[in-house]
């Protein structure tokens, strides 16, 4: 077999590669939950500000979407296999460094590196399944698992990070990520069939450097203006180098011989739906996870292990249903169940409008599990549609854009509602120290530190006697912040929503073809909408 232009692989390797494409998956995802909801705990030991804690979850996920496309493009010139071990290699390497991290500039280090690494993991898994499974009625049951991987990373990461919390620093939440990808790494060495895609792609540096300027400067920008104001120089500057930028990667696209995302994906409305599905609902879904784990430290004041078990309904709803939803795909359109899962997150994320600080975990664990089954109808469908809508010599490009676009949503997610968050919260806090009964002085202070550090330094301002009805008003100043991000993630996801149901239309035609050639499908081709049409018998 010819592992770099041959869409097969014989039925042994198939298995091998779908195990090391879902523990990929797996280590890339485990640091998303793990550090958010330890983020509390961080925030106390470094004494960091919350535009400080803001940028512990972006050094991960900014660097992961600014070079998913790059990632991808090596993978299919250079060989997926390589860019998985590479992928591993940086993960481990990235735990190591946030394991030793005595300040918070050390562990964004430590956190871009592991980024980067779930950067070349993401795009090479579904690459090598999309190699291996070339027909996509089969591709899509083991996108399924992939999803199941991915959720049981989400789930298992609050956990984890719970029970080493009650007994060690919150640095030790690192450590299980080393031997993880230390152990992969030498399973794929021996299990895992190299790869590449036909047609002679190359890097496209122009393309790779907009983008990358592009992400950057957008999600830089709108931390530092939530954090200060939008109007600051330095704000202003950035966010017009985020426009610039993207105007320059399009004119890159389109003249390039080999762009790193061909735009002419975009024709396809399945891929374009998908594509801005990805991102719009990532931003409020991540952004609201963030904003959750400050809810569950700052308001209902619970340990980690506490708030994870909470958290941990959210990812285990996705993780039973992953398999079943990736069956369901190819008899039920991806038109109902997509738009029908995001209807579904709405619908969670306005019910947990009504949360206070004394609501019960009976009363918020359905709202949760409402929330997971939405996700699980989104996640496995999307990703399957987004790789299955394009020629088949396309798929990795199309999983590491679909992918990228996805991340740029979850890093603007914490930006948008921890600005949000914050301006709220601490616009709202004079008022309610005000209705508790504090004194003029005692308010001016304590809105002076939350000014100052963030609504989560507020926490820390002993008053003595006066301190429980500080904390009272906190609760209260953080929780009509939270209401405020809670209402603009589900607004976002309802927009999601609307494009999958203007978008994903049903497939027209069905036909078959074989690869022959660099500009032919191999397996069943799209339907004229991009939606991927069923296999014939």
């Amino acid at each position: 077999m010819n592992a770099t232009t041959t869409p097969h692989t014989p039925r042994e390797r198939r298995a091998a590669t779908l195990v090391m494409a879902c523990v990929g998956v797996f280590v890339a995802y485990l640091p998303v939950t793990t550090v958010s909801v330890s983020l509390p705990a961080v925030q106390r030991a470094l004494n960091a500000s919350t535009a400080q804690l803001s940028w512990v979850s972006d050094a991960f996920v900014l660097p992961m979407a600014a070079l998913i496309l790059t990632a991808g493009v090596f993978g299919d010139v250079h060989g997926r296999k390589k860019v998985y071990q590479a992928g591993l290699a940086l993960s481990g390497l990235g735990a190591l460094v946030a394991l030793s991290a005595h300040s918070v500039q050390v562990l964004w280090i430590g956190q871009a590196l592991a980024g980067i690494g779930s950067a070349a993991l993401l795009p090479t898994t579904l690459a090598l399944i999309s190699h291996a499974v070339p027909d996509p009625r089969e591709r899509a049951a083991f996108i399924g698992l992939w999803a199941t991987a991915l959720s049981a990373a989400l789930a298992l990461g609050p956990v984890l990070a719970g029970l080493v919390l009650e007994h060690a620093s919150w640095r030790w939440i690192y450590l299980p990520t080393v031997p993880a990808s230390l152990l992969a790494m030498a399973f794929a060495a021996r299990l895992l069939t190299d790869s590449r895609a036909p047609g002679g792609r190359r890097l496209d540096w122009p393309g790779q450097i907009t983008a990358a300027l592009a992400i950057t400067a957008l999600v830089y920008g709108i931390i530092e203006g939530g954090a200060g104001s939008f109007s600051d120089a330095l704000v202003v500057t950035a966010l017009t180098v985020a426009a610039v930028s993207a105007a320059a990667f399009v004119l890159a696209e389109r003249r390039s011989d080999a762009p790193m995302l061909d735009l002419t994906l975009f024709r396809s409305p399945a891929f374009t739906a998908t594509t801005l599905i990805a991102m719009i609902s990532f931003l409020g879904m991540i952004g609201f996870f963030f904003a959750l784990s400050l809810y569950f430290g700052l308001v209902q004041r619970l340990s980690t292990l506490d708030a994870a078990w909470r958290l941990l309904i959210v990812a285990a709803v996705p993780l039973l249903l992953g398999a079943p939803v990736g069956r369901l795909t190819h008899r039920v359109s991806p038109r109902l169940l997509i738009p029908g899962g995001l209807l579904a997150v709405t619908a969670a994320l306005l019910t947990l409008t009504g949360i206070d600080a004394t609501t019960s975990y009976a009363a918020l664990s359905w709202r949760l599990a409402l929330l997971g089954l939405g996700m699980a109808l989104v996640i496995t469908p999307m990703t399957a549609t987004a790789v299955g809508a394009v020629p088949f010599r396309q798929a990795g490009m199309a999983a590491a854009g679909n992918n990228a676009f996805r991340q740029v949503g979850a890093a603007l997610g914490p930006a948008v509602l921890g600005a949000l968050l914050s301006t709220r919260a601490v616009g709202a806090l004079p008022g309610h120290l005000t209705d508790a009964g504090l004194a003029a002085p005692v308010v001016r202070r304590v809105t002076a530190v939350a000014q100052d550090g963030g609504i989560g330094a507020v926490g820390a301002v002993d008053l003595g006697a006066d301190t429980p009805r500080m904390l009272a008003a906190l609760s209260a100043s953080f929780l009509d912040g939270l209401h405020l991000c809670l209402l603009v993630a589900a607004a976002l996801t309802l927009l999601a929503a609307a494009v999958g149901a203007v978008l994903l239309r049903a497939p027209r035609a069905t036909t078959t073809g074989q690869d022959t050639g660099p500009g032919r499908t191999t397996g069943p081709r799209s339907a004229d909408d991009g939606t991927p049409a069923p296999a014939r018998v």
